[in-house]
């Protein structure tokens, strides 16, 4: 097993948790399930009406939030001030005659960074599917473009290994005092587990909060989305305060990180 490593980082990321068309848009805390492996079966040029690939259901996630950002609400209209042929249409065929009024929820300056593990084979395909996709990524919303740089690695042996200690954070170390209590030497991120976390015998155990969530893609067909459940383990994890750095420096760790790839 190996991995690669993505970066989810935006003006604005929205990660819909039913999928039903409601007044109300909303989004997930954190990229979903169902939304990564729409993103990598578009970059491999899956339509909706098709079948996800059999190896993408032995994908393990693993998140971690490094901004979780600000949550905003957007008062949407379309198809306003219109004749009715020219407004919105609806699944019978005709049109609304009126503006369709949604109140869509985004994750503002949100940075998630994941860790993908998969078969060998399968990491290839899909790192070679990203750097060159079929249909262009996006961040839950088409609107919602990722920044760059968006394919963080393309192969790392171990993913979730890389996040807890090599990967730069895109946030600035909190101040410390001396003689206030705080360990100097790393800072804490939340993490979220497909499985749970593990801790050698001589470490204390990680606290845990267990949510159940209902992203797991059955299908995406237009006329019959459907989702099945699965668990999440949501953890605070230390990791090595020298993964911040000051905002300036952001961008050039985040290459130099990169380039790892290219000098190994």
């Amino acid at each position: 097993m190996s991995g690669l490593l993505l970066r989810l980082a935006g003006p604005l990321q929205s990660w819909g948790e039913r999928s039903a068309f409601t007044a109300v848009r909303d989004t997930a805390p954190f990229p979903t399930r169902s939304a990564l492996l729409g993103m990598f079966a578009a970059a491999e040029g899956i339509g909706r009406d098709q079948a996800l690939p059999d190896n993408y259901h032995d994908l393990r996630l693993t998140v971690r939030v490094d901004r979780p950002g600000i949550r905003l609400v957007d008062y949407h209209t379309a198809g306003g001030g219109f004749p009715k042929d020219r407004t919105a249409a609806t699944s019978g065929g005709s049109n609304k005659g009126a503006a369709v009024i949604t109140r869509r929820h985004y994750l503002a300056d949100a940075v998630f960074v994941v860790a993908v593990t998969a078969p060998e084979e399968t990491v290839e395909h899909l790192a070679a599917a990203l750097s060159r996709p079929h249909w262009a990524p996006y961040l839950g919303r088409r609107a919602c473009v990722p920044d760059e740089p968006f394919l963080l690695r393309r192969h790392v042996t171990d993913p979730e290994e890389e996040l807890r200690t090599r990967v730069p954070l895109s946030r600035t170390a909190p101040r410390t005092q001396a003689g206030d209590g705080q360990d100097t030497d790393t800072i804490t991120v939340e993490f979220l587990t497909e499985q749970p976390p593990t801790t050698d015998e001589a470490e204390e155990p990680v606290p845990v909060n267990v949510i159940d969530v209902n992203d797991v893609p059955v299908s995406f067909a237009r006329q019959g989305r459907s989702h099945t459940g699965r668990r999440l383990h949501r953890t605070q994890v230390p990791v090595p305060r020298s993964l911040a750095g000051p905002s300036h420096a952001l961008m050039q760790r985040l290459i130099d990180y990169a380039h790892l790839e290219d000098s190994a």
